[in-house]
């Protein structure tokens, strides 16, 4: 592997490399240690890289291509700036935040800015990000900005300048984070060599901060509000709050009741102290923003104002990515602080003013065309990029409203070399620095998020468009001592409350589902792969015993009408194939185990990183079953379902071994009890209670016993030919059988006592009443009467009935338990018109 000068463009600033060819000093080590390496060396540790990126789940949710999860790529040549010109761009990032922060204070205080004519009021009046109800609200304290981002870009002229703020909020310190783990990992040597900054300063005195915004006295309880799994940066909040320690809850999983803000839990509500929101102003409060935000927590402002919880951005703070403001951030740091700006912008010009106006459609051709807000429809414009009818098209929008429009000097980004295969290649790169408030000033995160454009001489580069990351290296001249955690309150067994144990309802149901579908699918994909050996078996059962099992596949899965009506023997397979591989057919093989993962995406920050690599393995799984189940139907189907079944045993697996003994553990196994009660109950019924010619029967008690994991234990157990007798004994009546039914009952029962009791604890909750008829029925059964055929001499009616009853139970009692502690009544409404979805 050679790394070699090449050509950018003659206007780009080459990070690597001096114009004259040489590599610049604080690059040497680094790209020289790479070249040692070679090439195919350099290609496994870049493999190791993406394995971890995967394992860990990092992903990018792509709105464009159907909320796809992107893969988060990370290119394995870091961004090296010296520690030097690093002093120069932390010192200039600071001051830019204490500048914001001070022009946040104004614009919901005095706003000097405006009655000065520093700042013109229409932009800021006519920008959606300004709450004129976050009027006079304030947090505790001179800082009301407490995260800032903010985007930068290396001139040609090797002049550093900042074309964007990030103020609401800001996103991709997770990311750098997570980028800055796995290149510790996978490069070692070379990072512990190259005396590189650490990130933990940045993340300690996070904690810090948002302990100190805590409204109360005892251990702060501190959660981060996530928009959902559908958001793009989902991965990053719950990586976050891993990471942190916090609860990551959504708008439903709080509430607001006498002006305190509450997490709705098992154990009843739990006061919230500090939210630190990843759901953008508009949307965290339905009553008095965007009522039909289903993202926020009604009467969230209204608590704010009264001092009972502290959100972090500020509601409110969107002003501060207005892009227009840009323009005028000089004069307002004149206002302010007395003096120009260290870390200068890229030239700005708001179309609002007429002089800017007149500028900007004189030089459209040089410039980059922004609306002054983000969002759809937001695209950045290259005006070279346009003939002369777009131009002149471009001119006509602007006149028609420039009030919205900001315009850019068009600055070629810095080269970065990065990997292409086996060459490097030179791609556009800009850096995303963070800075965190605490004490006077601001905490700024040695380097940032790097982002490296797909093509040479993109003029937007970001995730959205599939751009690469790097870590940023800022390298000490020294080795740098480790900042260790830093400890807040009390540390002792007393304080383990504040850090909550307590789970919202949303956490436990979805839990809950992720054990019910797991067992669904394993059930499911168990009695296919027995149908599919049976088809294709050299002692097969007739034509009746056959149409029983393919019944009991469309019985257990609900894929009705399916085998319950005759299928052709030509329409046998494709029937088959879909309750498999139809995604859109409810009961099919996919459709449960898209949901599985589904739920699991609800609660990804339970995922331990072993349990991620389970489900990267089951995505995998079911990505190419469909290709392979279709090319192997005629040999050996219920091959290619055997590595699915063993996925799902070692999720299930994981979770037994891994998981605490808390709340999220008993319903996640209260789910897989109560799914496979009910699908141990669908097979005997399909398969049993028909009494059958005794050589089918044979066949149909052994299909049972294989499809339910039972067949070594009744071989061991009984040592004898199959009987329905000693059948029904291993799976109803046998308690030490995981896969009996008395088992899933018996375990019910003991997850249940472990929930809090919503009733007097001396009386049986109506769940446990069900269990306890159900297990009591059960215990009661006499086998050999259940063995016997009834008055109709093909259907043993006394089992039939037992099953049926206690079926009937079991689903009351998932019923009840979603009734119970899924549902909770809603919190404030809006009390306007417009509120109640009527025109104002």
């Amino acid at each position: 592997m050679e790394f070699q000068q090449q050509t950018f463009t003659p206007a780009a600033w080459d990070e690597a490399y001096a114009p004259d060819g040489s590599v610049r000093e604080h690059w040497q080590y680094v790209l020289g240690s790479l070249e040692e390496l070679g090439a195919e060396e350099f290609g496994n540790r870049q493999q190791i890289l993406e394995r971890i990126l995967r394992d860990d789940g990092a992903t990018y949710n792509d709105y464009s291509t159907g909320l796809v999860a992107r893969p988060w790529t990370l290119d394995p040549i870091p961004l090296l700036i010296d520690s030097q010109e690093w002093n120069q761009i932390e010192s200039g990032v600071r001051e830019r935040a204490e500048l914001l922060n001070l022009v946040l204070q104004d614009l919901y205080g005095e706003r000097t800015l405006l009655r000065h004519g520093i700042v013109p009021a229409e932009l800021i009046y006519g920008h959606h990000g300004f709450l004129r109800e976050c009027h006079g609200v304030a947090l505790p304290g001179d800082q009301q900005l407490i995260f800032y981002a903010t985007d930068m870009v290396r001139a040609p002229d090797g002049e550093i300048r900042v074309f964007s703020d990030r103020a609401q909020t800001p996103s991709g310190a997770g990311y750098a984070l997570e980028n800055r783990l796995v290149m510790t990992r996978v490069f070692p040597s070379l990072f512990r060599d190259s005396h590189v900054h650490r990130l933990s300063l940045y993340f300690n005195n996070l904690r810090l901060k948002l302990n100190e915004l805590s409204p109360s006295d005892n251990l702060p309880r501190i959660v981060i509000l996530t928009p959902g799994a559908y958001n793009e940066t989902y991965f990053e909040h719950v990586f976050l709050a891993n990471f942190l320690g916090y609860q990551l809850v959504q708008g439903s999983d709080l509430t607001v009741r006498d002006g305190y803000v509450w997490m709705k839990t098992l154990d009843g509500l739990s006061r919230i102290d500090v939210i630190l929101r990843r759901v953008d102003d508009f949307f965290c409060d339905p009553v008095e923003l965007k009522s039909d935000s289903q993202l926020g927590v009604p009467g969230l402002l209204e608590a704010v104002r009264l001092g009972n919880v502290t959100v972090a951005n500020p509601l409110g703070s969107g002003i501060l990515e207005n892009r227009g403001l840009t323009r005028f951030l000089p004069a307002a740091a004149r206002h302010f602080l007395g003096r120009d700006l260290s870390l200068k912008s890229v030239a700005s010009f708001w179309c609002g003013d007429p002089q800017d106006r007149a500028y900007v459609l004189e030089n459209l051709p040089s410039l980059i065309i922004k609306t002054i807000f983000r969002g759809p429809g937001s695209r950045n414009i290259s005006g070279a990029q346009l003939d002369d009818a777009g131009l002149a098209q471009l001119r006509d929008t602007i006149c028609a409203d420039p009030l919205k429009y900001v315009a850019q000097e068009h600055l070629q980004p810095s080269a970065l070399p990065v990997r292409e295969g086996d060459a490097d290649a030179r791609r556009p790169a800009i850096l995303r620095s963070f800075a965190v408030a605490g004490g006077s000033s601001y905490t700024v995160m040695p380097g940032g998020l790097t982002r490296v454009g797909v093509q040479p001489g993109e003029i937007e580069i970001s995730n959205r468009l599939g751009s690469l990351s790097k870590d940023t290296w800022v390298l000490a001249s020294e080795p740098e001592k480790q900042a260790g955690p830093v400890a807040v309150g009390d540390t002792g067994l007393a304080g383990r409350a504040g850090g909550g144990v307590e789970l919202p309802s949303r956490v436990v149901e979805n839990l809950f589902w992720v054990g019910r579908y797991t067992e669904r699918s394993e059930a499911a994909l168990r009695l296919l792969r027995t149908v599919f050996t049976e088809l294709h078996a050299v002692e097969s059962l007739d034509s009746a015993g056959r149409s029983l099992l393919l019944r009991a596949v469309t019985q257990l899965t609900a894929t009705y009408p399916g085998f319950m009506d005759e299928v052709a023997e030509e329409a046998l397979e494709e029937e088959l194939l879909s309750v498999v591989l139809d995604t859109d057919r409810a009961g099919s093989v996919m459709y449960s185990l898209t949901a599985l993962l589904n739920a699991v995406d609800q609660v990804k920050d339970f995922m331990s990183a072993d349990t991620q690599r389970i489900l990267n393995d089951l995505r995998d799984q079911m990505e190419g079953l469909p290709t392979r189940l279709r090319q192997g139907f005629n040999y050996a189907p219920e091959e290619e379902l055997d590595s699915i079944i063993t996925t799902l045993q070692a999720l299930a697996g994981l979770a037994q071994e891994s998981m605490v003994r808390g709340q999220g553990w008993h319903f996640l196994e209260l789910g897989r009890r109560i799914e496979r009660a009910l699908q141990t109950i669908s097979v005997l019924r399909s398969l049993w209670v028909p009494a059958m010619p005794e050589q089918d029967e044979l066949l149909l008690l052994e299909s049972a016993l294989v499809s339910l994991d039972s067949m070594m234990t009744y071989r061991r157990r009984y040592q004898r030919d199959l009987h329905i007798t000693n059948c029904l004994d291993l799976l109803l009546l046998e308690p030490d059988n995981p896969r009996a039914l008395i088992y899933q009952l018996q375990a019910m029962e003991r997850h249940l006592k472990a929930l809090p009791t919503p009733v007097d604890g001396a009386r049986l909750s109506t769940e446990e009443r069900r269990l306890l008829e159900a297990n009591s029925s059960l215990r009661l059964a006499d086998v050999q009467k259940l063995a016997q055929p009834g008055k109709q001499q093909f259907l043993r009616s006394e089992l039939d009935k037992l099953l049926a009853r206690i079926q009937q139970l079991v689903s009351e009692t998932a019923n009840s338990l979603s009734d119970r502690y899924f549902d909770h009544t809603a919190g404030p409404h809006p009390m306007s018109s417009w509120g109640l979805g009527k025109e104002p």
